[in-house]
Parts: C-alpha cells; sequence; structure tokens
C-alpha cells in the first residue's frame, strides 16, 4: 500500500474560518520545527488560487485539491490522498455526512469544528461501527466547543489524580472572561439546529438528555443539573446565567468519561454557566442575559422576526470578526471540582484570541497536526483505534503541549 501524498487537507479552506485555519498552518508549519505535508481542498478552484497566492512564499507550493461537499467522487480522490483530513465546511448538518462517510470508508482520520449535537449524534449511530472496522478516526469538536471545555475537565481530573489518586465527581466549569465575535457559519448551524428541533420531537428529547451522545450501556444515571436561568453560585461566589455553548460542551464531556472507562466516575456531574458580577448588578446581569437569550431562541422560531434578524441584524455566511477583533478577544474559563470525600480544587484555561475564529483556528489546527504527527509512527497509525473520538480521549498530553507552546492557550491550577 503506497504511502497517501498529504498528512492532513484542509478541507473547506476558503471558507471563513478555514482561511484562518489556513494562514495559521502556513505560519506553523512553513518555517523550521515540525515537516507537515499539507493541501488546501474547497469547490472553486478560483478562490483556492486565490488563497494560494495570499499566503505569499508560504503557499508558493502548497498543492491544491477541488471538491466539493456534495460530490462523491471528488471527496474519495480526496481522501486517498491523505491521512486526515479537517473540515470547516458547515452547517454540518446540511454539508457534512457526505464526508464522513468516506472517511470511514476509506480509513482516513477526520477532525472538525462541530458543535451541532443533532449531527454528531446521527454521524455516530450511522458510522461508529465501521469506522472501527476501517481504523478511522473521527474527532468532532475540535474548537472552542469544546477542546476548552473538554481538556480543561482533563486537566482537572489529571490533578486530582495526581494529589489524591481519585477524581472530581463533581465538576463546574464558569466562563469569567468572554470577548470576541460570532461569524455566519455560526449563526447559521445555530438557527439550523433549533428549526430541526422544533420540528421534531424525539430530536428535541435527546437534545435535553445530557447523556446524548454517551455510548449505550453507558449506565449513567446521575442527575445533571443544567443552568436554564439566572442563579447565585456559592462555590463561586457570584450570579451565573445560561452558557449557549453548554449544550454541546456538557455532553461532550460526559461522552469523555464514559470513552475512557468512567474515569471521571459513575456518579460524575457537570455543568457549565456564565458569571455575571456579584450583588444587585450581577444578579440584574444574569437576568438580562437570560431574557436576550430567550428572545434570540424565539426570533429563530419565527419566521418573519428570523427575516428580519438574517437581514439587518446577523452576520451572512463568509462574515466574521475582523482580524483586528479576533486578535483582541480573549477568554478565561475557571474550574471547580470537588471529590466524593469534599476535597476542592480549582483550575483555569485561558486563551489569547477571540474563542470561536482566532482561537478556533489555532486549536483545530493544532488538532488536526496532532492527528497527523502524533498519532501515526512509520506510515503506521498509533494510540486510539478507529472509532469517534473526542479532543480528551483522542488526544493526550502532547495535545495540551501543541496547544500551550503554539496555540496560546494556557492550563493552570489555582
Amino acid at each position: 500500500m503506497t504511502a497517501p501524498d498529504h498528512d492532513l487537507v484542509v478541507f473547506g479552506a476558503t471558507s471563513f474560518v478555514g482561511q484562518i485555519l489556513t494562514r495559521y498552518l502556513a505560519e506553523q508549519f512553513s518555517g523550521q520545527g515540525e515537516t507537515l505535508r499539507w493541501a488546501i481542498a474547497g469547490r472553486s478552484e478560483a478562490k483556492l488560487m486565490e488563497l494560494k497566492h495570499a499566503l505569499g512564499p508560504a503557499g508558493a507550493s502548497l498543492p491544491i485539491i477541488v471538491a466539493d461537499a456534495a460530490n462523491a467522487a471528488q471527496l474519495r480522490a480526496l481522501c486517498v490522498q491523505t491521512r486526515v483530513v479537517v473540515s470547516t465546511v458547515g452547517p454540518y448538518a446540511l454539508y457534512g455526512e457526505p464526508l464522513i462517510q468516506i472517511c470511514v470508508e476509506t480509513g482516513t482520520d477526520y477532525c472538525d469544528l462541530t458543535g451541532e449535537t443533532q449531527w454528531i449524534k446521527r454521524m455516530i449511530e450511522k458510522y461508529e461501527s465501521a469506522a472501527q472496522r476501517s481504523g478511522a478516526r473521527i474527532v468532532h469538536c475540535c474548537g472552542f466547543d469544546s477542546v476548552p471545555s473538554d481538556t480543561g475537565v482533563y486537566f482537572l481530573q489529571q490533578q486530582a489524580m495526581q494529589q489524591w489518586g481519585t477524581p472530581a465527581t463533581r465538576v463546574k466549569m464558569r466562563v469569567k472572561t468572554l470577548k470576541g465575535g460570532a461569524s455566519g457559519g455560526t449563526v447559521a448551524s445555530l438557527i439550523n439546529v433549533v428549526q430541526e428541533a422544533a420540528a421534531d420531537p424525539a430530536l428535541r428529547k435527546a437534545l435535553v438528555n445530557p447523556y446524548t451522545l454517551c455510548p449505550p450501556g453507558h449506565g449513567f444515571t446521575a442527575r445533571q443539573h443544567a443552568v436554564r436561568g439566572a442563579a447565585f453560585d456559592a462555590d463561586f461566589d457570584a450570579w451565573i446565567a445560561p452558557f449557549v455553548m453548554a449544550a454541546i460542551n456538557e455532553r461532550v464531556v460526559h461522552r469523555s468519561n464514559a470513552l475512557s472507562g468512567n474515569a471521571y466516575g459513575n456518579t460524575f456531574t457537570y455543568d457549565e454557566a456564565v458569571i455575571t458580577g456579584t450583588g444587585l448588578k450581577g444578579r440584574l446581569k444574569a437576568m438580562t442575559m437570560v431574557a436576550g437569550l430567550g428572545a434570540f431562541m424565539a426570533g429563530i422560531l419565527i419566521k418573519p422576526a428570523r427575516i428580519v434578524m438574517e437581514r439587518f441584524l446577523l452576520p451572512k455566511p463568509g462574515e466574521g470578526p475582523s482580524p483586528e477583533a479576533q486578535l483582541a478577544g480573549r477568554y478565561d474559563l475557571r474550574f471547580f471540582g470537588r471529590t466524593d470525600d469534599g476535597r476542592t480544587l480549582r483550575v483555569k484555561v485561558t486563551g489569547d484570541r477571540d474563542p470561536g475564529y482566532g482561537s478556533t483556528g489555532k486549536m483545530l489546527g493544532q488538532a488536526a497536526a496532532s492527528l497527523a504527527l502524533d498519532h501515526v509512527k512509520d506510515g503506521i497509525k498509533t494510540g486510539r483505534p478507529g472509532g469517534f473520538w473526542t479532543p480528551a480521549t483522542m488526544f493526550d498530553d502532547r495535545f495540551i503541549e501543541r496547544l500551550t507552546r503554539h496555540a496560546g492557550l494556557r492550563f493552570e491550577r489555582l
């Protein structure tokens, strides 16, 4: 069997996030250090050439591959040329399945930045058995949702095990700081999830199940607490409000627990929220956030309101924060863990760019690089076998080191 031409192919390279990712890879792998054989792919040869030229000397010898998300023959030709595909083509529920199917059939490793719980669940149910047979490692949620949450809990549990030899069975994540904007692609994905759920009672039931992404027979029965309104959190001595990404992050963390042999405990509980402050000001801010989130969701479901929002208020596909805004963004996530016998610890995960784009591009790039470089030796896959993995279960401490050294994240014990 001949070795593939590329270690990694960026599919959807000319999308908003794809361009951020491509520039990042060009910066990381065009000089001294690790060697990565990579290429860019998308449906428009003209746009790919434009992107290639925009990269300057770093793009001079960069191969391009023309492939449309709906063209199975083109996708298959792409997959047989590479060890890993990283996809930015969303909403994934609308455009992502053909690539998953062909990666699974060809045994090609894959990662993306989806946060679409309903689509991930469908892909696991349809393709996990085939991925286990072919050796394809599929890793969803390799952006802001859900790398900081998933690896943050993993890091906290490492600290607990090193200090006490037992995991924290109660963990909370609270967003202390989050500065960044949204792109049209993210908004389109969120709108699609809400619309699908509104039309399908079974899907609505699945989406509120905290264990919906866990494998069959996981055995978890612990009642989970979902933060759905303004509340006071005594562990953080502050008011909190719902965090919009909790819906995907919490489910990914529970899947990580299941896939790691219940390493966090059979009664593990986890929830996420946003810290809004202390006193009356913090309470009012929490209530305002709850009202705003409710109005946004209601607006998506009411067609005339949604049309107005899409036309005048929300970014369109291909639009997103400016490079200056990405540089100015940041985030600070705080984790609190408690063991069964009442011992507690705190850690934090911080990022130096706006979470959804500047930081996500770097996290996604290092996830793809880790798949292509850390989990292959002499052309043979190492580490995890084929299947659908989470960031915390596919990757290991080398990934946290990559994020720390090359992606602007910090993992710290408080």
